[in-house]
């Protein structure tokens, strides 16, 4: 493994306060960084996946609505309430 050191500023009380806050998990201010970097890092390559993953959706729905591939709002409306009857009917069967 290459290491690099990485070096910043802190406040010293801030500095204090993580170490003590380290060493009550057993861990060094050092290792936590690590854990802290890698983290957000892969927090960033998952939303850069979702990113990219989202915008290929709405591709894809735009696409199929340029087709002419569409429903109308009725028709979903329409769909949608015999959904819901059907649903308060096998309710009210099970009652």
């Amino acid at each position: 493994m290459n290491e690099a050191t990485f070096t910043f500023r802190v406040d010293e009380a801030l500095k204090n306060e993580f170490a003590t806050a380290a060493k009550a998990r057993d861990r060094t201010g050092a290792q936590l960084l690590r854990d802290f970097m890698r983290d957000f890092v892969r927090q960033q390559q998952e939303a850069t996946e979702h990113d990219a993953w989202f915008r290929r959706q709405v591709k894809i729905g735009l696409d199929s609505a340029n087709t002419g591939n569409l429903v109308s709002a009725e028709e979903v409306e329409a769909e949608f309430t015999a959904r819901r009857a059907a649903t308060r009917r096998r309710l009210e069967a099970s009652e």
